[in-house]
């Protein structure tokens, strides 16, 4: 008979039991952690320290266990992502750049948006937290976030200290507007430097967060945050001025084309060029290779086109998605929430924010960073995340949503070339470039209308 001292040690047996397999190696006890596979586009020394974080996530819990995996360049990975969706076996999590959006958000039951699997799952989250140039660039027309931001940058500009000294200029008052921005390039010159300006990635910085800042629309319908029926308004008197005034400063051996995406990227902390427009990750590149005085400044605006001021500057980087998959349970969305929730704490944005040049993408990380003194120690780090912040985000700075954002890119800087070739004037490029990049959306429409 089974007495009740006897099932007290059997039952304490079976505890202490348990409590040794479980800190065997290998066991089935030590193996019962919820798996999520973490698909992402980092290239080293980014995506290792990427895996760190994920790294020490693992480590603050028992329950779940995240699996990170390279998967090539943005590009590539959604490539791999959707294939995998195609074939019954995506990813839990897979890492997207914010061009890739429109496609992401057009993916309809491939994806589960950020709203929806912390409103099943319990889980607590604040989408209000995050700052609102961010939390807009990857939330839905009605103000639902449709995925998680993490990597996030702007662009900003960098100037050469030493190179304004020997201009004449005041090397801690770069210029804020762009007829400064002319005038300082000019005596930059004059003082003997080849390049007084370049850009980085030319459409993201010279179109799409020169709309940005001068509450111009890049596209109708709310810059595509509206419908899949947007289209492209850059032959507006704005984009107009503003690419004939870089022909023009072209011509006259102001401003240097330094090529396509962040190809031009180098030009700045060579010492080659004396300004350039690039995104705020550019930081870490230009402390370990510059051997000059350097800054950092807001984008400079055009006082005619924003007669209130420049408004907040739109974001690049990535967001992580959440897949869909026929086998995929309750207990897994349940794992990436509890990833999402720890990515989301002030102190992991904080450290990535410090760690990599990346923009803090909440209020809380922006100020713990602040309070921790990183930006006392590296004067103009803050530049991104206030110029962000600067102003409430409008229609026309909230983000783009553009299907095939990409090939439209490609396109602008094709016509863009051919007008610094002195082919074309800056009302031909630009009225080139929208029927050609209407083209390109109305196939994207066609092909993801319900």
């Amino acid at each position: 008979m089974l007495t009740r001292r006897k099932l007290a040690l059997l039952t304490g047996a079976a505890t202490t039991t348990a409590l040794l397999l479980a800190a065997l190696p290998g066991s089935a006890l030590a193996q019962s952690k919820t798996v999520i596979d973490f698909w992402h586009g980092l290239p080293q020394p980014l995506g290792g320290q990427l895996e760190q974080v994920v790294k020490d996530f693992n480590d603050s819990q028992q329950a779940v266990q995240v699996n990170p995996s390279y998967k090539g360049a943005y590009p590539e990975t959604m490539q791999a992502a959707i294939a995998a969706f195609r074939a019954g076996n995506a990813p839990h999590v897979v890492q997207m750049f914010e061009v890739g959006t429109a496609t992401m958000m057009a993916a309809g039951p491939a994806i589960k948006p950020v709203y929806q699997l912390m409103q099943e799952t319990g889980a607590s989250f604040d989408a209000d937290a995050y700052i609102p140039a961010v939390k807009g660039y990857y939330s839905s027309k009605d103000g639902k976030m449709m995925a998680l931001p993490f990597n996030s940058s702007s662009t900003i500009m960098f100037y050469n200290k030493d190179a304004f000294q020997k201009a004449g200029l005041d090397p801690n008052k770069p210029p804020a507007t762009w007829p400064e921005m002319i005038e300082a390039a000019k005596k930059l010159k004059a003082s003997g430097s080849t390049c007084p300006m370049t850009t980085s990635w030319p459409v993201w910085a010279q179109f799409e967060q020169l709309g940005a800042i001068h509450n111009t629309p890049f596209a109708s319908q709310s810059n595509g945050f509206g419908g899949l029926n947007a289209e492209l308004k850059i032959d507006a008197p704005l984009f107009v001025k503003h690419v004939q005034t870089l022909i023009d400063m072209q011509k006259e051996g102001l401003f240097k084309y330094g090529g396509r995406d962040n190809k031009p990227d180098a030009l700045f902390p060579s010492g080659e060029c004396a300004m350039i427009h690039g995104s705020s990750g550019l930081r870490s590149r230009t402390s370990k290779e510059a051997n000059f005085a350097w800054g950092a400044a807001p984008l400079p605006y055009w006082p005619e086109f924003a007669k209130d001021g420049p408004k907040n500057s739109i974001i690049g980087g990535a967001a992580f998605w959440v897949m869909t998959s026929p086998k995929r349970t309750p207990a897994e969305y349940k794992a990436v929430s509890e990833f999402f929730s720890y990515l989301a704490r002030p102190e992991v944005d904080a450290k990535w924010h410090m760690d990599t040049g990346y923009v803090p993408v909440t209020m809380k990380g922006f100020e713990l960073a602040k309070a921790q003194g990183y930006y006392e120690k590296n004067p103009g780090a803050d530049v991104p995340a206030t110029q962000l912040t600067r102003t409430p985000t409008t229609e026309n700075s909230m983000g783009l949503r553009l299907g095939n954002l990409p090939e439209i890119r490609n396109i602008i800087q094709e016509e863009l070339e051919k007008a610094f070739q002195g082919q074309q004037d800056a009302r031909q490029a630009l009225d080139s470039a929208v029927k050609r990049g209407n083209a390109v959306l109305r196939n994207f429409e066609r092909a993801n209308k319900g």
